[in-house]
């Protein structure tokens, strides 16, 4: 008999995401990374179930894209003799989902090598409030995921009262992007959500990075400021997470 994931269950439920609407960010998050997929309300019922031991790499990806975790922290087991269960078609994958992370399916386009960024980063930005006429900073602690040229940064809960997200693409020492913020609903901003653009330059030793952000202000005008991201740990493992799981400093 197979266990459920409640771990997976758990993270979907404290993102206050329905099935259905888990299934449709995995498929904005395919699209969003350059991998499609066909995620559906069915397919997460049976990874929830057990029915299903562990994605394909695929859906692995997107998963970690969605939820900022490493996918051995979703609840997923390895297959007895190093294969993973299909998601839609009953077949076999020939690689764990980790090690598949680490080695993607060959594609038409020559292989780069990229830096890897993946650990947990401490951010940190600056913003000027008119309302109260001061500059600010905000802080979180960040768990950084890497799939090529693509990384994925989300706030730990504990590390701030509002939650961060940040979608890049690393381009040599050039990393671009977008960002997220849902602020404090018991905050200054009520609870609002911003949103913007972001562009870093990677530092050669690789444990930071700094730039500039652009957004729009509470009076819909368009701002920017300073922004940085700086190396903490190289490890995603949970006891890791959990100890950046405070108040970012």
């Amino acid at each position: 008999m197979t266990a459920p994931n409640t771990v997976l269950r758990g993270v979907r439920t404290g993102m206050r995401m329905s099935q259905d609407d888990f299934a449709r960010a995995l498929q904005a998050a395919g699209h969003r990374v350059g991998e499609p997929n066909d995620a559906n309300k069915r397919l997460v019922q049976r990874w929830e179930s057990g029915a299903i031991a562990a994605p394909r790499p695929v859906y692995a990806r997107a998963l970690e894209v969605v939820t900022g975790l490493p996918i051995s922290l979703l609840g997923f087991a390895a297959v007895p003799g190093g294969h993973v269960a299909d998601d839609q078609h009953g077949g076999h994958d020939l690689t764990s989902p980790v090690s598949s992370l680490a080695t993607p399916a060959p594609s038409s386009k020559p292989a780069t090598a990229h830096r890897s960024f993946e650990g947990v980063w401490l951010s940190r930005y600056q913003y000027y409030s008119s309302g109260r006429e001061e500059s600010f900073a905000g802080q979180h602690f960040v768990v950084l995921l890497q799939h090529g040229d693509r990384l994925t940064a989300r706030s730990l809960p504990g590390s701030a009262s509002s939650s961060l997200s940040l979608d890049l693409t690393v381009d040599g020492a050039v990393i671009t992007g977008t960002w997220v913020e849902q602020t404090d609903p018991a905050g200054y901003y009520r609870g609002a959500r911003y949103h913007g653009a972001i562009q870093l330059l990677a530092e050669p030793t690789g444990r930071r990075m700094a730039g500039k952000w652009v957004g729009f202000g509470k009076d819909m005008d368009v701002n920017t400021g300073p922004w940085e991201l700086v190396f903490r740990d190289a490890s995603t493992s949970k006891a890791t997470l959990d100890r950046y799981n405070t108040p970012a400093t």
